[in-house]
């Protein structure tokens, strides 16, 4: 074994006789590893902040939304939809509309957006299904049925108007300028998504019937596409508007959300850099601590170079100490912040109002790679903690030690 790293674990080892050595080793590590939880667990939230509302995103809303240029509606969907699924990359192509509605229960009044759908797009949404189903929504109606239409509502605008399933609603279609273009309709059940936007707003009903509300001259407004993978989705918007000509173009989920994850990102920059600072900070004490120990080993420097030590070797000493105890303080750092991530997860510590932030609960999702550079980042910063104090003690004189000794 090199005498560096022996007399490095040997001072180590020694603080148990020193009170003041063994304290600022503790704080060192003590500090580090908090720091180094403080960031897994605010990556960890960040990831989970993300990932919640990406995977809430593609849920509830199509990949790839493709309408005309020049605004006018979709008249020939189901030839424009078999096109699109002749293209490598996509799932599903299915005419959808959008459209703005007064909606009127038992307790009151509220915006809401009809979401006219196709059966073929129920698949996902009733994943969210609280009550009742997305088929009521297209079975045939028995003899003794309301020929009313049926909707699925958002659980928190049922809350609000009144609703559950059974119960009816007044519509009033925001393109209409008639106050007696008031329709009735059956709720067929509720849904949860997840997030505020939709729950709180969203209806949904077939196709037909949102045409119906609309008027006799509107048609489709946009094709909802769903692909293979969402991260791929720039390439397929490429080659639908290729297929079908200039006439046409396309809006890409990250697209119609990119305000969200600019300023995901930026908050995440910003968090990483103000606990990277706390960590660095917490390296310091490492500083402290080599100081104070090249104080208490003055002698055993000199003596050291008076042996014929070199100055590489003897700081080559005290920067392996710097270095255990950052390498201590990291890898309890890393297990304090995985544990806290597992429990954050298990007992849903992190809750958020859903009018706020539109989901209800985050993960804390780990990532392998940024919690391994986490953990290198404090120990790089350990080691260029560690260089003053090593510099100082292979500069020290040893004449001038052992005469005033």
């Amino acid at each position: 074994m090199p005498y560096e790293v022996f007399l490095a674990l040997r001072y180590l080892r020694s603080r148990s006789k020193r009170r003041l050595a063994r304290v600022t080793a503790l704080v060192a590590i003590l500090g580090i590893g908090i720091g180094v939880a403080a960031l897994i667990v605010a990556l960890a939230l960040a990831n989970g902040f993300r990932d919640e509302m990406r995977a809430k995103i593609l849920q509830g809303t199509a990949h790839l939304t493709v309408l005309r240029s020049d605004g006018r509606p979709l008249e020939d969907h189901i030839g424009v939809a078999q096109r699109l699924l002749q293209i490598d990359g996509v799932v599903s192509a299915s005419a959808t509309t959008y459209d703005g509605a007064l909606v009127r229960g038992s307790r009151g009044s509220s915006y809401a957006v009809l979401r006219g759908i196709e059966q073929e797009q129920t698949s996902q949404a009733e994943k969210w299904v609280v009550e009742g189903s997305f088929r009521e929504l297209f079975r045939p109606l028995a003899m003794y049925e309301s020929t009313l239409p049926k909707v699925i509502v958002g659980a928190d605008l049922a809350a609000r108007l009144g609703a559950s399933k059974g119960s009816f609603l007044e519509v009033l279609p925001a393109n209409s300028s008639n106050t007696n273009a008031m329709r009735r309709v059956i709720v067929a059940g509720t849904f949860r998504s997840g997030l505020f936007e939709y729950d709180s707003t969203w209806m949904y009903i077939t196709l037909d019937a949102a045409a119906t509300f609309a008027g006799n001259d509107h048609a489709t407004s946009v094709m909802s596409v769903q692909v293979q993978d969402p991260d791929n989705v720039k390439q397929v918007a490429a080659k639908a508007v290729a297929t079908l000509g200039d006439g046409y173009t396309t809006i890409d989920w990250q697209q119609a959300n990119q305000p969200l994850f600019t300023a995901l990102a930026l908050e995440r920059r910003m968090g990483v850099f103000i606990i990277g600072l706390i960590v660095a900070i917490a390296a310091l004490n490492i500083t402290t601590m080599l100081i104070l120990v090249v104080v208490e080993r003055r002698r055993d420097i000199a003596v050291l170079s008076t042996l014929g030590a070199t100055r590489g070797g003897v700081m080559l000493v005290f920067i392996i100490e710097g270095a255990v105890v950052g390498a201590i303080g990291a890898m309890a750092g890393v297990l304090l912040g995985l544990v806290l991530c597992f429990i954050g997860n298990h007992y849903k510590l992190v809750s958020l109002p859903a009018d706020v932030y539109s989901i209800s609960n985050v993960p804390l999702n780990a990532d392998l790679r940024e919690t391994v550079l986490a953990a290198m980042i404090a120990f790089g910063l350990s080691v260029l903690a560690t260089i003053y104090p090593a510099r100082n003690a292979s500069r020290m004189r040893p004449v001038e030690v052992l005469r005033d000794a």
